[in-house]
């Protein structure tokens, strides 16, 4: 193979691959590749207890593994199958440049691999964007199986696409969540129809640049064959689209919150309505569903359920069944998720908005907020976020590492907003944070944890900083009851 791309059909006995990273990519995709007769090297940067039981694991089937040495490039190595969150600066990627050695993702083996072994190739509908793919693609998986599809929410969601791609079930269709690290290392990917829901600054430390950030993103549209779905009120997405190389009779298809134009999804006095995929886009509009068929109804919500709508449709998907699908949906925990009513005041976990451009979109679902913010920023900064959302708020609590960042842009943007700053980063502020945050609130408020940054300083992820909220939200409501 040596520099030259491996073709889709290639015969893999003896081919020498090496598998870069263990995890939930880089086992199943050494598997895949040792069954089919690859000789296999998987290497790993870490060496600890878990990584040592993964190996025996995969060393008992015949693979060898090389623990703490992921940067040399192992002799004869013929292809590069990497999982995605591994930088593109890597020496390991380097050195395989140097000798003309191709890299692939998981998602770009997958889609090699997919329609194998003598099964039917089922279709991807893709989604990429900075925020909403998980539950965009949950969406739109809930809404082909209300039209009688076989499929499945797979990709980036948690879900391996090799599973899906080589597992016993055989699907009509796949709904794809894709993140920008997936979509970098998947150059020949080809979806039937595909959607950017948004761009904000995100992972450039991994992509070097917004510009870089974008385009790997912008790849998720390379060869749709139906539908490039793009957000009307992110011009950089429709941008995307218009720099896509797709196939021939391909169309641009918008979402918009407000009423559509011709080829676009939107909302008509509560209604979702569709000028797309009708007969007459100039004069006609087909009603969907209503706003409130939509699991929570919160502005950018509604914008995940049109673009999960635009590719169904795009698939060729009845009303009905966009209408049911939707109220067949419940979104994952710690995305706007309401836990409890308390003295007339509504309490809410956002946890998942974990960057500004997410915690923009929830604090505009409502109208009197206490914020609760904070954590480890990543480089971000938030006045922007603040100037936005000043006039909404009742008030904010601050816990985490970098809570500083946002208490400074208060003071420039909203220095009439109170502020309670919780010098504290054990998992236990978060009880009194939401103490004082009800203290704080009035009838008709809303306490909203949407925190514009990463957990890590405090928790191990975000849904334990979404558990530990509603813990001690749940603990109020018992002690008012």
């Amino acid at each position: 193979m040596g520099s030259q791309e491996v073709s889709s059909t290639v015969d893999w006995q003896g081919k020498h691959v090496t598998v870069a990273g263990l995890g939930v990519s880089g086992i199943p995709a050494a598997r895949a590749l040792h069954e089919r007769g690859a000789l296999v090297t998987v290497v790993n940067d870490g060496d600890d207890e878990r990584a040592r039981a993964q190996a025996a694991e995969l060393e008992a089937l015949g693979i060898t593994v090389r623990l703490g040495d992921g940067a040399t490039l192992p002799p004869s190595t013929e292809l590069v199958v990497t999982a995605p969150g591994w930088q593109p600066d890597k020496p390991l990627f380097l050195a395989a440049a140097e000798a003309g050695v191709p890299v692939w993702g998981d998602v770009e083996l997958a889609w090699r691999l997919r329609g194998t072994g003598g099964r039917e190739a089922a279709p991807w509908l893709a989604v990429t964007g900075t925020n909403g793919k998980t539950t965009t693609v949950r969406m739109l998986a809930s809404i082909l199986q209300a039209a009688g599809l076989r499929t499945a929410a797979v990709g980036n969601i948690g879900v391996s696409l090799l599973d899906a791609v080589l597992g016993e079930t055989e699907y009509d269709v796949l709904a794809v969540e894709l993140s920008s690290y997936q979509l970098h290392w998947a150059p020949s990917l080809r979806a039937h129809s595909a959607a950017v829901l948004n761009l904000a600054p995100d992972h450039l430390d991994w992509h070097g640049s917004m510009a870089a950030y974008a385009a790997d993103k912008g790849r998720v549209y390379e060869g749709n064959t139906v539908a490039c779905v793009y957000n009307a009120a992110d011009p950089a997405t429709e941008d995307l689209v218009r720099e896509a190389d797709v196939e021939e009779g391909c169309r641009a298809i918008g979402f918009t919150l407000g009423a559509p134009g011709p080829s676009q999804l939107g909302v008509v006095d509560g209604i979702l309505v569709d000028r797309a995929f009708v007969a007459n886009r100039q004069k006609q509009a087909q009603e969907l569903a209503e706003v409130t068929d939509v699991n929570p109804p919160a502005p950018h919500n509604i914008a995940n359920a049109l673009a999960a709508a635009a590719l169904a449709r795009a698939f060729g998907v009845e009303p009905a069944a966009v209408r049911d699908g939707l109220r067949a949906f419940r979104p994952d925990a710690h995305r706007i998720e309401h836990v409890a009513d308390i003295d007339e005041v509504r309490y809410v976990d956002d946890s998942k908005a974990t960057n500004t451009h997410a915690t923009e979109a929830s604090l505009a679902a409502y109208d009197s907020i206490v914020w609760i913010a904070g954590g480890l920023a990543k480089g971000a900064t938030f006045d922007e976020l603040v100037t936005g959302a000043a006039k909404r708020l009742r008030g904010v609590v601050l816990i985490g590492a970098d809570r500083a960042l946002i208490r400074e842009a208060l003071t420039r943007h909203a220095p009439e907003v109170p502020v309670v700053d919780l010098d504290r980063t054990d998992t236990g502020a978060m009880s009194e944070a939401v103490a004082r945050a009800a203290e704080l609130a009035r009838p008709g408020d809303t306490v909203l944890l949407a925190p514009a940054c990463a957990s890590m300083d405090m928790f191990t992820n975000y849904n334990k900083r979404g558990e530990a909220f509603a813990d001690a939200v749940r603990a109020r409501a018992d002690e008012s009851a």
